[in-house]
């Protein structure tokens, strides 16, 4: 999945929670997220306020379809609140590698995800 994939597959699935999201949906729109907000944050604060309440609910809803492919329930983004180290815990989870089939689709929900790292050589 390349920048353009993900950006318009997250802003579709504005509030769509349920299903998965491999890690480059993710981390692309999560990278869309930060352009924006920079950006809008350069030209005004206004600007930046309604940026972020209009990317506030897709950056929900990947993040639980995110948490659905490595097998965690949606409910663990209120590890978010907690100060550093739900911060932490949740970077560590976004960052796994996609799981096997579960209870929110099989891999085919997320094709695009590897289901294991490759290793040396193996690309």
């Amino acid at each position: 999945m390349n920048f353009s994939q993900a950006v318009s597959t997250c802003l579709r699935k504005y509030v769509d929670v349920s299903g998965r999201a491999g890690r480059p949906e993710f981390w692309w729109f999560f990278l869309f997220q930060v352009i924006v907000m920079v950006v809008a944050g350069f030209v005004s604060d206004t600007l930046n306020a309604l940026a972020a309440l209009a990317l506030l609910l897709p950056g929900i809803a990947v993040g639980a379809r995110r948490l659905h492919d490595i097998g965690k329930t949606a409910w663990f983004l209120l590890l978010g609140l907690v100060p550093v180290l739900g911060f932490l815990i949740l970077l560590y989870w976004f960052v796994q590698p996609s799981g096997p089939a579960n209870a929110y689709g099989g891999a085919e929900a997320a094709p695009d995800a590897p289901t294991v790292m490759p290793g040396p050589g193996q690309q």
